[in-house]
């Protein structure tokens, strides 16, 4: 059995005890609290690993914070203004949306930690000395690709320990192209073993077709992983299969995003959704189960710009696609099922469940407005975003616990960037208006990349991508509203820095440049 001393001062003191009484025959018993068996001898339950593991991985995307905030806070779709002295937070959130942020950034660390530890608990149950069943195994390969996908996109190295190796011994740091076939290993060989499960309350797991909708994402953001040009046959191929296990477009956009099967959830997870209800809803907006919302996630004019209809308002017959949403007016806002919210973006003067135009808490009327201050804001300003709705009845009090992780609209404008990439823009086009044509949006006449961008902007805002979209496009870089003029143009910012006590725990990792 193997045994480790991890008391250094205690064998020390041992050496220095050796030395002055050389003739003493000093034996440490099994018994001593500085031994302690430190070898792997797989996990005691798999399954019950394996639901930690899937808990673990929805707690962390269910966060207003961390993951979600470096994923979005730090693009043209999120943005929380100061307030008075609301979401002030020392510069936290700012220094996200203005490219500001330092080595130190609380958020870095937190999500730096929470992916890799689940990377670690994932081999764990894949290893052999486990015992999982063929699917547990793939499962755990499943949720091992995710998390070492996200760290391989936010910090471009990977580092890396087998379930068996000494845990105090340094962990190897893959390099982005080792990480990039490692994760893709584990994509093929999870999608042999796990279900194929079709369009179901069954999505709140891995499927083939989760794993090959993340395959399509690896390989469409290949060339940044490898320096070698993605295969877009192999993108549209994954994409196909999502869709030979059932899924496909569906009308009736924010209607996706309730706890009911729809044929776009690929992969949902059991989520409270209460962050992304009530993150940007105003104080004063209320339901009979929660005393109003927190005020701070808003969105950029420029953003919300990119849909169709008028700029200056967002009511009924506004001309707007449907997924731009929609406020109620004087005269229909009296709709109880609603409580008054409106859907997707909400701009002007927001109403009650019962019709009554609602106030600030100094009394003034509650109009969003287009213009803000990222810094010195008051509680009206900023237009707001609400995917999810709290309509009545649902379990609104426990916010209802169903996220969209996957959605086939993100594998369909996947395999339509594919296309337009690969030099088949007639193709890509007609797959782009199928959806907008669905959408309520005018068909497009030409398709360039550049359109391919919005577009994927508009059908899925706030579901973390948009970071690894505008990356992938070369647009994370661009001037936007509030950007600091040094990080415009700055591909640094491409990358997060590696946190300092992850370098100073592991001296294989390198800092990433301009940190």
């Amino acid at each position: 059995m193997k045994k480790q001393f991890n008391l250094k001062i205690v064998l020390l003191s041992l050496i220095s005890m050796t030395a002055l009484y050389s003739c003493s025959d000093l034996e440490l018993e099994a018994t001593d609290s500085v031994i302690q068996d430190v070898s792997f001898t797989g996990v005691a339950d798999s399954q019950e690993s394996l639901n930690g593991l899937y808990g673990e991985t929805w707690g962390m995307l269910g966060d207003q914070a961390n993951f979600f905030a470096l994923n979005e806070v730090t693009t043209d779709e999120q943005v929380i203004p100061t307030r008075g002295s609301d979401w002030g937070d020392n510069g936290l959130w700012r220094s996200l949306h203005n490219h500001t942020w330092k080595v130190d950034h609380g958020f870095l660390l937190s999500t730096w930690n929470q992916l890799n530890s689940k990377v670690l608990k994932a081999s764990q149950i894949i290893d052999p000395l486990s015992n999982s069943s063929q699917q547990q195994v793939a499962e755990a390969k499943f949720l091992r690709a995710f998390s070492m996908f996200f760290v391989l996109d936010m910090w471009g190295q990977n580092p890396f320990r087998e379930a068996t190796d000494d845990p105090v011994a340094t962990p190897v740091v893959l390099s982005p192209s080792e990480a990039y076939a490692y994760i893709l290993n584990d994509l093929n060989e999870a999608i042999g073993g796990l279900p194929n499960t079709g369009p179901s309350m069954e999505t709140n797991g891995a499927s083939k077709a989760a794993a090959n909708f993340l395959k399509a994402k690896l390989i469409l953001n290949s060339e940044r992983y490898t320096g070698s040009a993605p295969n877009y046959q192999e993108v549209i191929n994954a994409v196909n299969a999502v869709e030979a296990s059932g899924f496909a477009l569906q009308d009736g956009y924010f209607k996706l995003f309730e706890p009911t099967v729809n044929t776009e959830t690929v992969l949902f997870g059991n989520i409270g959704i209460g962050n992304r209800i009530w993150n940007g809803m105003h104080y004063n907006m209320v339901t009979p189960n929660q005393g109003g919302g927190w005020n701070g996630f808003s969105t950029l004019a420029e953003f919300y710009d990119l849909f169709e209809g008028d700029a200056n308002e967002n009511y009924v017959g506004s001309g707007q696609e449907e997924r731009r949403g929609w406020v109620p007016d004087a005269s229909n806002a009296n709709n109880t099922d609603n409580y008054g919210m409106g859907y997707g973006f909400l701009v002007g003067q927001q109403y009650s469940g019962t019709g009554q135009a609602l106030t600030d808490r100094a009394g003034n009327p509650l109009v969003y407005s287009r213009d803000f201050s990222l810094t010195n804001s008051n509680e009206t300003q900023a237009i707001r975003v609400i995917k999810y709705h709290p309509f009545n009845g649902t379990n609104e009090d426990s916010f209802r616990a169903h996220e969209t992780i996957f959605r086939y609209a993100d594998a369909h404008l996947m395999r339509a960037e594919a296309m337009l990439r690969a030099g088949n823009a007639g193709e890509a086009l007609a797959e782009v208006n199928e959806l907008r044509v669905l959408r309520d949006a005018t068909p497009l006449g030409s398709l360039s990349l550049d359109d391919m961008i919005d577009e994927r902007g508009r059908e899925l805002y706030v579901e973390f991508f948009r970071r690894n979209d505008l990356i992938r496009f070369g647009q994370f870089t661009k001037d936007w509203e509030f950007k600091d003029p040094a990080a415009v143009g700055d591909a640094n910012k491409n990358l997060f820095p590696i946190p300092l006590t992850a370098l100073l725990s592991n001296p294989n990792l390198v800092q990433n440049p301009g940190y």
